[in-house]
């Protein structure tokens, strides 16, 4: 992994609002920052969103930035944000997320953080056009 970047970008499941148990471990250990955003297409899979990375300047996924509050935890904190995104499997298995840096757009620049890609096919499933699955959970703008 990359050293030095601190930042974690979520846009599904983990958003506040959501009401994830891992939720309380994110705020345990990182800062909300603010809203921001990164170029990809937004597909949904059930009960997650899977993020996929494209080329399109105007395909946009919405999320949140936060930083770590103590970076001597970062490598605590992140371990079981891996594990929950199913990215620690068995020899053989194909990880359902890897993480990777981002560029976001945050606040009128760019930010690296890290963030996870869905890291499986995507076939026979709805893109959430808004790019924002908050929203697109409750009703809005689907």
């Amino acid at each position: 992994m990359q050293p030095n970047i601190y930042r974690l970008f979520v846009y599904g499941s983990l958003r506040s609002g959501l009401l994830n148990p891992i939720l309380s471990h994110i705020t345990r250990y990182f800062v909300f920052d603010g809203m921001g955003s990164i170029q990809g297409n937004l597909y949904d899979m059930g009960e997650y969103p899977g993020a996929i990375p494209c080329t399109e300047e105007d395909h946009l996924i919405v999320g949140e930035v936060y930083h770590i509050a103590n970076v001597d935890e970062f490598d605590k904190a992140m371990e079981v944000i891996d594990d929950y995104e199913g990215l620690i499997v068995e020899p053989g298995e194909v990880p359902l997320f890897r993480r990777e840096p981002v560029h976001v757009l945050f606040k009128n620049s760019t930010v690296v953080a890290w963030m996870y890609w869905y890291n499986r096919e995507i076939t026979d499933r709805t893109r959430i056009e808004s790019g924002d699955f908050v929203a697109y959970k409750m009703g809005i703008g689907r």
